[in-house]
């Protein structure tokens, strides 16, 4: 009887504890009647922000991001507006502190309850290097799967992460197609080949035919600057099984221009017309000295190259009908490229055969079966002790933490079953691992404590910085309970970072913080962008990888986010962004003047693509963009009934006169501060990334010359800029800004939830930890790690 009337007071506690938390403060409610019911109450609330609404609703519903913008606007001056206001300093602070407190104390009553990150699972990239690093294939398997949502800008963010049972079959299907490659290549051995085409056999083989094949002169495979599609395609290197190759192939350039090289872009497919989409495969500047490059790509049987001159700037020929006959091309004089030979390599990435044999089916013994690896024979005289061992072994690498012997009994025993049915050892092992792999706790992330353990640590790091399974050094340190320890985080951090895994990190990460996995979305017009081609494109996305590695390499300063006095060009990206002295198709470091209009990834050409159309680009949409991916101030949606800005193609007024006029709007001025001056700041850049002093000339306008492009405006704060460098200087300025928004990119990214109210003290603890190393990047990544944060669940 007592205990059960301690547990019933001891529940009564509970909920009165937690109604007690919920409760709103009666000074916050009594300050929004005094300041914000006159303007902010009933149907006609202004800008549809009815407070009597979040009155009614409880505090943890969807209104509860309503509540953060009140306590920032509310902190940051911005309301209630100074015109008709008597709000004092004193009482604007007391508000913000009693806000803020209530709105702490209710996500911490929350997060004891159920932790700050729920159910995240593998990503796709994630899955496919896990399948990787367990199996040993090297097989691209993101692909094959549907494309994920993002969630607060990742998709590595738990809330966006769906599962469906048609999510569940392909995810089996994935798991079938990794472990059929890995049992093919433990079972039937090496299957690397190398062969050297020869120009006679890369050209075409009836000289007589009009084809798009290249065609032999003075013993050189040529293609000709042109148009045709899939001009220069090479079925010589068709594959004859999916796999990865290695192409080396020796060119030299004839009638080359006089300021460069002639570059030719390097595509994979299957080059006819039904099948039209073609892979990116690289480039090379061919000059008229004989020389060699080097390039992978993974082809699917029946997939070819096509290497042919791709610079727009380029003279073109003409041919006729969409095919090319021998001798066509010459008399024309047009640049072109003579390729000498192609060595083709089938080759591997990650584990041998060996290597994988080791892993599947440890020292049994197999008896080979030419018909195909399926009819092998793996011989036991026990079974299920060996069927143990191995899958004993595997689910330890699975499940990325020690698993008992009593753990993996259900799936051993399912296994079992399958085994004395058909008496197919092979067949078993290979359900066993499917059925490990198809587990919650493979898929998923385990994190069940409220502080990390040194296993789910581990894990959370290598995800982080690798987006694969932790290594056999972080595990042991994880078993010797060692990885908590702050010194020996900092200096797996730092290991890890130089490790070769590493060179994904920058990628990924800017795949998704900055969109650049979106790059291909759009496609330049070519009218109006008549320089912009795909090795343009391509060299973008080099020179913001290798920027961003150089920054975390060399730790330097989130400023240079927004302002640099180098990049990362070669000379056909340089010659698009005409800056002279830059040569080679090689990427290299190039120190900036002034006068260049570049410097830092705000002005770099593939972050200027993502957020354009293609065709036009839009002050608001780059705007929110820099505002929200660099800046890390947050855009709330327009009003509803507020229209969207969109370009007058007639010309009668311009963008900044339609903006001006939802500046004057209440409804939409606090957000337009944020929005406009990056938005306008960029206007210099077009759809394409290049630079411009005017806009373009309207279709139709004889008399009437292109608008000039006037980029000035003012900060939120007041400050007044005339153009791109004075902008760049007033926001770099604010160090702590900058290193407070990549701090919550990088949590948000490695952690898979979005910084909250409640974690600000947690990121400006970051933030003011790196300010001693002038917030340098790789600074900042450590910081991160070794956050109460990081290592919360």
């Amino acid at each position: 009887m007592v205990c059960v009337s301690g547990s019933v007071l001891l529940l009564t506690g509970t909920i009165l504890n937690a109604e007690s938390t919920r409760k709103r403060p009666s000074e916050i409610n009594e300050f929004l009647e005094e300041h914000c019911a006159g303007c902010h109450e009933g149907e006609f609330a202004e800008a549809n922000f009815d407070i009597t609404a979040l009155q009614a609703d409880s505090p943890d519903s969807k209104n509860l991001e309503r509540w953060v913008r009140i306590y920032d606007r509310v902190e940051q001056g911005e309301m209630p507006p100074e015109e008709g206001s008597d709000l004092s300093d004193t009482d604007r602070e007391a508000f913000g502190e009693k806000l803020g407190g209530w709105l702490r104390q209710l996500e911490k009553h929350e997060r004891e309850r159920t932790g700050r990150v729920q159910g995240r699972r593998l990503t796709n990239l994630q899955l496919e290097r896990t399948l990787h690093g367990l199996l040993g294939v090297d097989i691209p398997l993101a692909e094959r799967m549907p494309e994920e949502p993002k969630s607060n800008g990742f998709t590595t963010v738990s809330d966006g992460q769906a599962m469906s049972h048609f999510q569940l079959q392909q995810h089996l299907d994935i798991v079938d197609l990794a472990l059929d490659e890995a049992f093919r290549r433990a079972l039937t051995g090496n299957d690397r080949d190398v062969k050297t085409l020869e120009a006679k056999a890369i050209s075409r083989t009836n000289p007589r035919r009009r084809t798009r094949e290249p065609e032999l002169i003075d013993g050189m495979a040529v293609t000709w600057s042109g148009t045709v599609s899939f001009y220069g395609r090479v079925p010589a290197t068709t594959a004859r099984e999916d796999g990865w190759y290695r192409f080396t192939v020796r060119a030299k350039a004839l009638n080359i221009p006089d300021e460069h090289g002639v570059w030719c872009s390097v595509r994979s497919g299957k080059c006819v017309s039904s099948s039209s989409l073609l892979s990116w495969v690289g480039a090379f500047e061919a000059t008229e000295k004989m020389d060699e490059w080097t390039l992978e790509c993974w082809l699917e049987r029946g997939e070819m190259l096509e290497i042919r001159p791709a610079d727009v700037e380029l003279k073109k020929a003409r041919f006729a009908g969409g095919q090319i006959g021998t001798g066509e091309g010459a008399p024309q004089n047009v640049p072109g490229v003579a390729i000498e030979s192609i060595v083709v390599e089938h080759i591997h990435h990650g584990a041998s055969d060996e290597e994988i044999k080791n892993v599947l089916l440890g020292d049994l013994e197999v008896s080979h079966s030419k018909k195909s690896w399926k009819y092998s024979k793996v011989n036991s005289e026990q079974p299920r002790r060996d069927l143990q061992e191995l899958m004993l072994k595997f689910a330890n690498r699975a499940f990325r933490r020690p698993v008992t012997e009593v753990e993996i009994e259900p799936y051993l025993n399912f296994v079992m079953k399958s085994f004395n049915e058909n008496q197919n050892l092979l067949d078993s092992i290979r359900l066993g691992y499917r059925s490990l792999l198809c587990s919650p706790r493979f898929l998923y992330f385990t994190e069940t404590s409220k502080q990390l353990d040194d296993y789910e640590l581990a894990v959370r790091m290598s995800y982080f910085l690798w987006n694969a399974p932790p290594d056999e050094e972080l595990l042991e340190l994880a078993k010797h309970r060692k990885l908590k320890n702050e010194g020996v985080l900092r200096d797996q951090v730092q290991r890890m970072l130089a490790d070769s895994k590493a060179e994904h990190f920058v990628k990924d990460f800017a795949a998704e913080w900055l969109d650049l996995s979106e790059i291909d979305f759009t496609t330049p017009d070519r009218r109006l962008h008549p320089d912009f081609d795909l090795i343009v494109q391509q060299s973008m996305l080099q020179e913001t990888h290798a920027f961003l590695q150089h920054m975390l390499d060399n730790n330097l300063s989130v400023t240079n986010v927004i302002r640099s006095d180098h990049t990362f060009l070669n000379e056909r990206l340089a010659r698009f962004y005409e800056i002279d002295g830059v040569e080679g198709d090689e990427l290299q470091y190039v120190s900036l003047n002034p006068q260049s209009n570049r410097g830092g990834l705000l002005t770099q050409g593939a972050v200027l693509k993502v957020t354009a159309n293609g065709t036009t680009t839009s002050p608001v949409l780059r705007g929110v963009w820099v505002s929200e991916r660099l800046l890390g101030v947050e855009i709330p949606p327009p009003p509803s009934g507020i229209p969207g800005i969109e370009p007058d193609i007639r010309g009668a007024t311009t963008i900044r006169e339609m903006l001006e006029k939802h500046q004057s709007d209440p409804s939409c001025a606090s957000c337009h501060k944020a929005i406009d001056p990056p938005g306008f700041v960029l206007e210099h850049f077009d759809a394409s990334g290049a630079w411009r002093d005017r806009y373009p000339q309207q279709r139709g306008k004889k008399a009437k010359s292109a608008a000039v492009i006037d980029p000035s405006n003012a900060l939120a704060s007041g400050e007044t800029f005339d153009n791109l460098a004075e902008f760049q200087e007033l926001v770099c300025q604010n160090p702590e800004g900058l290193a407070e928004n990549v701090a919550s990119k990088l949590v948000t990214y490695g952690t898979g939830a979005p910084v909250s109210f409640s974690d600000r003290d947690e990121i400006q603890e970051i933030v003011e930890a790196a300010s001693d190393e002038q917030f340098g990047f790789r600074t900042i990544v450590e910081e991160v790690v070794v956050s109460d944060i990081f290592q919360s669940k």
